[in-house]
């Protein structure tokens, strides 16, 4: 966008050309209107939108196509209204699209949460867009649809005529896409709100009116709910609907309908023009040379080109459809097909060569074209019918805009980071496959394009085996175990791999809890399995504080925290320690087994068995797998809870257990204790393997990158060393924070703020 297109206003800070500035906080909702030749509409739309939505935080976007003076009117109007207002002026070579295409420039303007899309002519009443939003957060919908087709509402301001076109249209798009579509009674509206996340706008291919149809037709997934209105009167300007929109209309319906599987039909016969030329080579050769009867020669020709197009097919058509199937299985159906097709091509090549004399070349060709269709069906529909599912339908993750996840698996462990929209070019892919050693060997000959790792306990799809490919992004492929056990996936793969990967983007992921006291964060730190999940929560649950992060923190080298507030493992004891956690009796009752397996002792364990040459990572998936940690969000735990999603580091607190006490520990001494206990927190396999891998590389060395950040982020900053054999460490934090000065002295005796109680392992 030129910096000229944009005109902006807000309540302050005139500008010399009297249009206001925009604001710098974002907006909850974005309000875009597509204009074209709409001058007569600008102010009154402006003023309904304000007192509509006068105490929402909003801006109104128009995306102006005009040739009259709507760019003016909206600078005119945005000098006295009560919202940010600003315009997009599209010159003429850059109104591709039409109104869709205005829309999602739109949309890309935005700064709000929620975009709301409406037309100029008021026929889209702006006293309803309250409604769309108090109905977006009740139904936790992605998209909120304004119906003039509910079971209250229709089209009065709409002639008969235009009614039943309109109708008509809405019907046949249900037609097509009968469970795309499932629910939504006006899927051609022009009126709706969608949240600006859910959907990837570099997948949308706007033409003409109908861009809601659009975003449902290629956006899958989507949460959709509905609010009725009453079409409305225009005010002024004249309709823009037509002949040509009509046209438009279907061409998108065809092109969303059929337009991959066009596109592979296209490419279908390609291969099926190439195959046609090895058949008829074959034909000839089988005929001519070697004097086979013309019958035989057609099916011996079959195979060749059968073999021929199974693996054009493979490796250009479907290249990206799921492996349900082995290539064997693939080839085998693609084969019989093939000859079951020969079956039905036998009587047409006698009707052709013996009943109607056509050359004999002639007719095989008109036969192999005749079935082509059919073939096709049979491949897309049956041989290659489950594709990998697309990148809208992964599991996305993206962690305060640093780095992206998409991942073929739920990682419950990053859901508060889960975004619904397609991540095009992820930092991190994870998928569930397998590499044989032989085509993992390949791809580590290929070690000059990217570099990669394998870690393979050797019991195949059953045991635990990962691949990691590191190019411009991480690819991990695992094995088909891990899909049954998404902890291990995350906490053993995926977040060793983020840990490093952090530190590439400047912050470290330090194994720390945080909370904040006011705008005063401490970092918690301590030993796996010391009791730091107990503290922080009969801290939150006794102090006023807010919380950031129970296992792990993002740490900045200035200093400052960003929360990463994955699931709380917890035991039964921990949930005693609190007063009242929103657990169910059946969640009370298996907790007693699931702590009992996810405990201190059971980690001890573990590590014990990783010593010896058992296939410890492949059991570790497996027990986790039918018995999961029980993990809940601090919210389940600590009712009312306060949440916040960054700090300022006031302070340094190390808990351990025996003795008494409190000490004052020296900044290097501070670095080097959360460093090991980052060391600590990911020790298991496979990450002793893997870990030289992921820290160094390409001339970096990551572990040196990562003292820096954390020397940086402690410096000047007062770091304790709690020491306690009643575990009493959360009555004693607050006094901490209180303190957040340097010692004036070694040893300092700190208040205890309340009886210690005794406090469980975590």
């Amino acid at each position: 966008m030129r910096h000229e297109d944009l005109l902006t206003g807000s309540a302050e800070d005139i500008s010399p050309t009297g249009i206001r500035q925009r604001t710098e906080a974002a907006p909850l909702l974005t309000v875009v209107v597509p204009t074209r030749n709409e001058a007569g509409n600008v102010r009154v739309l402006v003023d309904r939108i304000g007192r509509a939505l006068r105490a929402v935080p909003a801006e109104i976007v128009f995306v102006d196509d005009s040739s009259d003076e709507t760019v003016a009117e909206v600078g005119a109007v945005a000098a006295t209204a009560h919202h940010d207002v600003s315009v997009v002026h599209r010159a003429p070579e850059r109104r591709v699209g039409g109104l869709g295409g205005a829309v999602v420039e739109g949309i890309r303007a935005a700064r709000g949460e929620w975009v709301c899309v409406i037309d100029g002519d008021l026929q889209h009443p702006p006293e309803v867009i309250p409604r769309l939003l108090d109905r977006a957060k009740e139904a936790a919908a992605d998209i909120v649809v304004a119906s003039r087709y509910t079971e209250h509402e229709s089209v009065t301001a709409f002639s008969r005529a235009r009614a039943l076109i309109s109708r008509s249209g809405t019907g046949l798009a249900h037609v097509l896409f009968p469970v795309r579509l499932h629910g939504v009674t006006d899927p051609l509206s022009g009126f709706f709100l969608v949240r600006r996340t859910a959907v990837d706008l570099d997948r949308l291919r706007p033409r003409g009116f109908k861009i809601l149809f659009e975003i449902l037709g290629r956006t899958p997934g989507l949460r959709i709910a509905e609010v009725p209105f009453e079409f409305g009167v225009r005010h002024a300007g004249e309709s823009k609907a037509s002949f040509r929109e009509g046209l438009r209309y279907v061409a998108q319906l065809c092109e969303l309908r059929v337009g991959e599987r066009a596109w592979n039909f296209g490419r279908f016969g390609a291969v099926g023009v190439s195959g046609l030329l090895v058949n008829v080579v074959a034909f000839a050769l089988f005929v001519r040379l070697l004097g086979v009867h013309y019958l035989a020669a057609a099916a011996l020709a079959t195979q060749v080109s059968t073999l021929w197009n199974f693996v054009l097919t493979e490796a250009w058509i479907f290249s990206a459809r799921s492996r349900r199937r082995s290539a064997a299985a693939r080839a085998g159906m693609f084969l019989v097909m093939n000859n079951a097709a020969l079956v039905v091509r036998a009587p047409m090549l006698i009707v052709l060569v013996a009943a109607l004399g056509l050359n004999d070349q002639l007719s095989n060709v008109l036969s192999l074209a005749a079935l082509t269709v059919v073939r096709f069906g049979v491949a897309d529909r049956w041989i290659w019918s489950k594709e990998r599912p697309a990148e809208a339908t992964w599991h996305g993750y993206d962690i305060h805009g640093l780095v992206t996840v998409a991942s073929e698996v739920a990682l419950p462990e990053l859901e508060r980071f889960r975004v619904h929209h397609a991540i095009a070019r992820p930092t991190v892919r994870v998928r569930i496959g397998t590499l044989s050693r032989v085509q993992s060997a390949l791809v580590a000959e290929l070690a000059f394009l990217v570099r990669h790792t394998r870690y393979d306990e050797g019991l195949g799809r059953y045991g635990f085996g990962i691949d990691i490919t590191v190019g411009k992004s991480i690819h991990v492929v695992a094995s088909p175990l891990l899909r049954r056990s998404p902890h291990v996936l995350y906490t053993n793969v995926v977040e060793a791999i983020l840990r490093w990967t952090f530190v590439k983007k400047g912050y470290a992921l330090v194994h720390g809890a945080c909370i904040s006291f006011d705008d005063r964060a401490v970092l918690v730190t301590a030993k796996t399995d010391t009791g730091k999940t107990t503290t922080i929560l009969r801290t939150l649950d006794s102090h006023r504080c807010s919380f950031l992060s129970d296992d792990l923190t993002l740490l900045a080298p200035d200093g400052r925290v960003l929360t990463y507030p994955k699931p709380l493992t917890i035991s039964n004891h921990t949930v005693r320690a609190v007063n009242t956690p929103l657990l169910s009796r059946r969640e009370r009752f298996f907790l007693r087994y699931q702590s009992r397996l996810h405990s201190r002792t059971g980690r001890r364990f573990a590590f014990l068995l990783a010593k010896t040459h058992l296939p410890i990572a492949t059991i570790n998936a497996v027990v986790q797998a039918l018995v999961p940690p029980p993990k809940y969000h601090v919210e389940r735990l600590v009712p009312g809870v306060e949440k916040a999603e960054e700090g300022r580091l006031a302070a340094l607190v190390v808990i351990e257990r025996g003795g008494d006490g409190h000490a004052r520990l020296e900044h290097h001494e501070a670095v080097d204790i959360l460093l090991s206990n980052c060391d600590d927190a990911f020790g298991f396999p496979p990450y002793p393997s893997i870990a030289p891998f992921l820290h160094s590389g390409n001339g970096r060395d990551l572990r040196a990158e990562e003292r820096s950040i954390v020397t940086r982020a402690l410096e000047a900053l007062p770091a304790t060393m709690l020491k306690s054999t009643t575990m009493d460490w959360s009555q004693r934090l607050p006094a901490v924070v209180n303190r957040s000065l340097p010692y004036e002295s070694p040893e300092e005796t700190l208040p205890i703020l309340a009886p210690a109680l005794p406090l469980a392992i975590d």
